[in-house]
């Protein structure tokens, strides 16, 4: 028995039909078309499918389609649509990510983060991202990247003369 629903992703909306065992990270990647969560442990271990939905983290492979019905799903492609932010010039910057499988679940767990804390310490950053794992790069550059993010964001341009 199939289910309409209409899902919100990157401000487009999305009216579909789904079964009731489909799950989030599936419908996005295949019947939406976006590619940025990826299926890892597929059982939510491992943060790799990681969206925001309606503002928080979820783990997309646990959240069935159905149970998100006009609600807003946000992915990395819908993140600094406009130009990249702060966290992620400073990610680039510091070349935070190797191989990039878990970027974009750190992005949006760090983004959900800085939303609710604009100036979390390490310890407060290692929390966050504890469960998004990675394995490329053990995670100093990632936290770094995180901490240099508050920092720029406290300490204003300044304009060259």
């Amino acid at each position: 028995m199939r289910h309409a629903i209409t899902l919100k992703v990157n401000g487009e909306a999305w009216p579909l039909e789904v079964e009731p065992t489909d799950v989030l990270l599936e419908v996005l990647r295949t019947r939406v078309g976006t590619k940025s969560p990826k299926a890892g442990c597929e059982r939510g271990d491992c943060g790799s499918c990681t969206v925001l939905l309606d503002g928080r983290t979820v783990r997309s492979c646990l959240v069935l389609a159905v149970e998100v019905d006009g609600q807003e799903v946000v992915t990395v492609e819908g993140v600094g649509v406009e130009g990249l932010t702060g966290l992620q010039e400073r990610l680039l910057e510091l070349s935070a990510f190797q191989c990039g499988y878990c970027a974009p679940g750190v992005i949006l767990t760090a983004a959900e983060l800085l939303e609710h804390n604009p100036a979390p310490d390490r310890r407060d950053v290692q929390v966050a991202l504890s469960g998004n794992l990675c394995r490329c790069t053990g995670y100093v550059p990632i936290i770094d990247a995180v901490l240099a993010a508050v920092d720029a964001a406290r300490t204003p341009a300044t304009e060259e003369v």
